[in-house]
């Protein structure tokens, strides 16, 4: 059974986590509203691989011209390269790859148990000095605060 979780300003769900991938995989589901945007990060230790399910996201990769994904179209944020997204559509729903699994444990660490199957309350507080210490201890760097591009 899938655990929802509130992650940021996404509904999550860990569906592959290191444990029971040995290590080599990680696969992330996550649910967010138009306009959501992380703040600009880069993975120094896995590729992270994004497939639209639902919805229309863009995807800002340093280096390339931005990309518009929509449903079963995908991307690859390599390792070491700074990236974002950000949900152009009402809402959008899509799978996150991430080679080597590491990903799974910084969502746990930072993320709630949802109270309910869906998205979080819009406004939400987020604790940003935690989120970065989670980050750095999987190899994630934040680079700026949302709405930040490469």
């Amino acid at each position: 059974m899938r655990t929802p979780l509130w992650f940021l300003d996404t509904l999550a769900y860990v569906h592959v986590d290191s444990e029971a991938s040995g290590g080599t995989l990680a696969l992330v589901e996550s649910v967010a509203r138009e306009g959501d945007m992380p703040p600009l990060h880069v993975h120094h230790r896995e590729d992270e691989a994004f497939y639209v399910i639902d919805g229309r996201m863009t995807l800002f990769v340093a280096g390339r011209e931005p990309v518009e994904l929509g449903p079963g179209e995908g991307l690859l944020a390599p390792k070491g390269v700074p990236h974002v997204y950000r949900v152009e559509s009402e809402r959008a729903r899509w799978l996150v790859a991430l080679t080597p699994a590491g990903f799974d444990e910084f969502v746990r660490e930072v993320a709630e148990p949802a109270e309910h199957d869906d998205l979080p309350p819009d406004g939400r507080p987020h604790d940003i000095e935690r989120v970065n210490a989670a980050a750095a201890r999987q190899g994630i760097e934040i680079l700026g605060p949302p709405g930040v591009t490469p």
